[in-house]
């Protein structure tokens, strides 16, 4: 019996992706949730295991190739016991009900554009399309002149996006980049021009507005250094200060939810959960911000722990489509590569999001006893990027202002 390995849709709003590698070849014996390819998505990478055992006869999509969902991109051949089983016979009426079934989500989520779908100078213009059209007050005249790269001259999302980004003309009067013979000319990968396209939009809808405050991380840093070995060995739980960080900016959302919400349109939707994006660096060059969903339930040990699996599932390629979605508020903590102070970019439709610098010891006026005295102390700035369409100059210092007191005077008793 043969099976088809189909593209799988990895979230609502996702109707295509890219295989970034093959990790099995034809001929090569295969095991049921034995991982045999990676793709990447505008929401996550992920690896893909194989739905049935058997050997792949056929490779129907090659890496670096983006496809719609449900394309097949692999047959797999399931040997003769397998194949006359009722087991095999169940798999493989699974896997097809399993898709068939996305299939219908693709249709329900884009509804509007569904109605309106249609077939112009023998290019189909696909629901995701013609809703980002529409979104982007763009005529159908226009979408039907857009060079389509996709499959049979498809117009896909990026196509789209491009001519978005052209027609815009940002830079009208930059020079064209010289090109010297000794350049070296590295070609963007998928993750990388997904990142790129999700800054340009924050950037083009977010009016950016930074804040930044200094916190002196004394009493949080003694703690660390009298009980962070004691937490990893008996408890295996890693207390950083980003654990720290990350309650006391749960804390300060519920003292000032607006800093929680999102725009549509002129309305304001203020979120009733703190879904708590931790931005993760990969290597060599890449950025994802899962998020802890509901965190403001999760006790000190349970952010740690969060926190740590998001990072390990994130540079493991471990991570879910909903781990990267719905997030409300986020935190990118730079200051593990040296850095003191930065102004990040919100992780749009977020209307704010924190950064953290390195902790540095520095000499501070403090007063003891009421007098003025110059003592070190380890100083962190922390910096608030945030949405002036929405959190104005004196929302932004309160909500600073109240996350730096509780980091100041961390109640020690709640770790």
């Amino acid at each position: 019996m043969k099976v088809n390995v189909v593209m799988p849709k990895m979230g609502e709003s996702l109707n295509e992706g890219t295989i970034i590698e093959w990790h099995k070849s034809v001929g090569d014996k295969v095991k049921k949730d034995e991982i045999i390819y990676e793709i990447t998505t505008d929401k996550v990478d992920t690896e893909i295991p194989s739905p049935v055992d058997g050997v792949i006869v056929e490779i129907k999509v090659k890496e670096h190739e983006t496809v719609p969902v449900d394309t097949v991109v692999a047959v797999i051949e399931t040997d003769e016991t397998v194949a006359e089983s009722g087991e095999s016979k169940l798999e493989e009426e699974n896997v097809s009900k399993v898709f068939n079934e996305k299939k219908k989500n693709i249709m329900n989520e884009y509804d509007f554009a569904v109605k309106k779908k249609e077939k112009v100078e023998n290019k189909f213009l696909s629901p995701l399309v013609l809703n980002i059209a529409s979104k982007e007050n763009i005529p159908i005249e226009k979408v039907r002149k857009i060079k389509g790269t996709g499959v049979n001259g498809r117009i896909t999302k990026k196509d789209i996006l491009n001519y978005i980004a052209s027609r815009e003309k940002i830079y009208k009067t930059a020079p064209d980049i010289r090109i010297n013979e000794d350049d070296e000319i590295i070609s963007m990968d998928t993750t990388r021009k997904l990142i790129m396209e999700q800054m340009v939009t924050s950037r083009d809808k977010a009016v950016h507005v930074t804040s930044v405050t200094e916190v002196n991380m004394g009493v949080i840093h003694n703690f660390l250094q009298k009980n962070k070995k004691r937490f990893l060995e008996e408890e295996n739980i890693k207390l950083t200060y980003t654990t720290f960080i990350a309650h006391a900016v749960i804390n300060a959302v519920k003292e000032f939810p607006l800093i929680n919400s999102q725009i549509s349109g002129n309305k304001i939707i203020v979120k009733p959960h703190v879904n708590l994006g931790i931005a993760v660096a990969l290597e060599p060059n890449g950025l994802v911000v899962p998020n802890l969903k509901k965190s403001e339930n999760l006790s000190m040990r349970g952010l740690a722990k969060g926190i740590a699996e998001l990072g390990f599932n994130a540079r493991n390629k471990k991570l879910k489509p909903e781990d990267v979605q719905e997030g409300t508020f986020s935190i990118t903590n730079y200051g593990v590569f040296g850095v003191e102070l930065g102004t990040p970019i919100i992780n749009y439709p977020e209307v704010a999001i924190l950064g953290v610098g390195s902790i540095v010891k520095k000499p501070v006026v403090i007063e003891v006893d009421g007098a003025d005295v110059i003592a070190i102390k380890p100083m962190l700035y922390l910096t608030l990027s945030h949405d002036h369409r929405l959190i104005d100059g004196m929302l932004a210092g309160k909500f600073l202002n109240s996350v730096k007191k509780r980091l100041e005077n961390f109640d020690l008793t709640n770790v």
